[in-house]
């Protein structure tokens, strides 16, 4: 299992009930949803911006 870092987020009530409610379709937990949306956009800026040479397009 990969090392994870703890930390303190606050974010407001509108932005809680929506990750809830997208955590809650994808059966996650609401810490796991953003975990999966953090991965997902360090992910995608990675393809967008300079990027790695060894890196191919996904088509």
């Amino acid at each position: 299992m990969a090392d994870k870092k703890s930390f303190v987020l606050r974010i407001n009530r509108e932005l809680w009930d929506e990750l809830r409610k997208l955590a809650a379709a994808e059966f996650r937990s609401v810490n796991g949803q953003i975990e999966y949306m953090l991965q997902d956009a360090v992910r995608r800026r990675g393809r967008r911006g300079r990027g790695d040479e060894d890196e191919q397009p996904d088509n």
